[in-house]
């Protein structure tokens, strides 16, 4: 079944944003139920259709659902006591809304398990059965663990790895699952628009691998260089577990106990249908982690800082921003010039020139790095006033240049971990804004102290040869 209009739920969360590219990439005629339509500007193709409304208001479901074909049922309440309760009337009305606007197909992403389930697995596959008592086919996948930058049970095992070099694990970390890489769970759903009608059913996702969570923190700290030890605890009860998660990873203790419930529970595949009836081949789950990596890193190298942080709501404090295992310090200001001015000394730093502040401290840290054996402020730079990508610059590499719009230069000096700085010029009302951004990608427990300790040492620095540059290039411009 090719669908003629998809409704897509939940594309402002993890699984839908994704999905949302993958549809308008397939040319998909997509509509976009949600309820903030704020998140999604800038994401969404200018062709894709957004409703606005909330799950439990049944007119607006409704209207949502008009004229719709296919649509895609991502929407699940984790956070609070009553979210099955939440769940259970959403799925009613959504159900009986695509039923009776004719809807031929609701496509589900629920949870893999069986047996003893936890009230989160519970909820997640009693709500693929309220949908089924709609009269709509169904097609339902249960997923296990989902890899990718920013899930939620990837994000917890970066954090544990991250920030404990020894682990006390309870017993969950010892329980089976079958990971399956986001990219893989995108191409399940895409695919299934095209089932042939009659085919819908419950499929059971999951890479070849079966894992546990244990293996999932040591294959994670192989890739990222670090050594971690893992010493089993059985005495951990799930709340103590959860306490424990809440306060090692303070970003997820609002759903910590109800996600280290559903930890107990082995999620492996028992039926592979799924790989008879669609074209994907899921990915293991150490190439799941390296490509979750991978896409990271180069969501990072595409990002303008100047816009991201004003869209994201960043906000400066000690230490700056966290995210993912990367720390981002930005400043900005402003100059009463063109572009092309205010980048100007931007391509001149360095080398002779110096980086317009602190030059001291720069020379001592070059000094440092060449006792440790690292490469020093030796290098300079090959030409005064031009840059290309990968040239040496100082104990820096040119990794991105376009001109008069930024400059991205990766550290080659000795770090616990990796570092790049950016600088970007933007057009702003009566002249230019500057924006100067620090990242560093913190190797476990010791990098973050390097960071933190050196945090007041970096904001003097930075910021001083911020207003250094604003000041040459008024130089330069008079």
């Amino acid at each position: 079944m090719t669908a003629r209009r998809v409704l897509l739920t939940g594309a402002t969360g993890y699984v839908g944003g994704r999905l949302l590219a993958e549809l308008e990439r397939r040319s998909s005629s997509v509509r976009c139920f949600v309820r903030r339509p704020e998140a999604l500007y800038g994401r969404a193709a200018p062709s894709t259709e957004i409703a606005v409304g909330d799950a439990l208001d049944a007119p607006a479901v409704a209207r949502a659902l008009e004229g719709v074909d296919a649509a895609y049922y991502l929407i699940h309440s984790m956070g609070g006591e009553d979210f099955a309760t939440r769940d259970r009337e959403a799925a009613r009305i959504f159900g009986k809304a695509a039923h009776e606007a004719g809807v031929r197909r609701i496509i589900f992403l629920g949870g893999l398990g069986a047996g003893g389930l936890s009230e989160h697995l519970r909820s997640r596959q009693e709500t693929g059965e309220i949908l089924r008592q709609s009269g709509v086919p169904v097609v339902e996948f249960r997923a296990s663990i989902v890899i990718g930058s920013g899930s939620l049970s990837f994000e917890m095992i970066r954090a544990l790895v991250e920030r404990l070099p020894v682990m006390i694990c309870p017993r969950w970390v010892a329980v089976e699952a079958q990971p399956i890489a986001v990219e893989d769970v995108i191409a399940y759903l895409a695919a299934a628009l095209d089932l042939p009608a009659g085919a819908e059913r419950i499929y059971e996702i999951g890479g070849p691998d079966r894992v546990t969570y244990g293996d999932l923190m040591r294959e994670y700290a192989r890739q990222r260089g670090l050594k971690r030890i893992l010493i089993p605890v059985p005495l951990l009860t799930p709340r103590l577990s959860s306490l424990w998660l809440g306060l090692v990873t303070p970003l997820y203790a609002r759903v910590g106990r109800k996600l280290v419930d559903s930890l107990r529970n082995p999620t492996v595949i028992r039926d592979p249908a799924a790989l008879a009836a669609f074209p994907v081949k899921p990915r293991g789950a150490r190439e799941a982690i390296a490509r979750a990596l991978v896409n990271e890193d180069e969501a990072f190298a595409r990002t303008r800082w100047s816009d991201a942080i004003s869209s994201s709501g960043l906000t400066e404090r000690y230490g700056g921003d966290l995210v993912g295992t990367r720390l981002i310090d930005s400043r900005k200001t402003f100059v009463p010039l063109p572009t092309d001015a205010a980048f100007a000394p931007i391509r001149r730093i360095g080398g002779d020139a110096g980086w317009y502040y602190g030059n001291l401290l720069w020379r001592l840290r070059g000094s440092l790095d060449l006792l440790v054996g690292g490469v020093g402020l030796r290098r300079g730079r090959r030409r005064a006033d031009e840059l290309s990508p990968g040239d040496a610059l100082d104990f820096w590499r040119v990794e991105s240049i376009e001109p008069n719009r930024l400059l991205r230069l990766r550290a080659e000096m000795k770090v616990p971990g990796r570092a790049w700085l950016q600088f970007e010029t933007t057009p702003a009302p009566g002249g230019t804004e500057i924006r100067q951004t620090a990242i560093f990608d913190a190797s476990g427990l010791f990098g973050l102290a390097y960071w933190y300790a050196l945090y007041p040492l970096h904001r003097f620095v930075f910021a001083g040869m911020l207003r250094g540059i604003a000041d040459r290039a008024r130089q330069f411009a008079a």
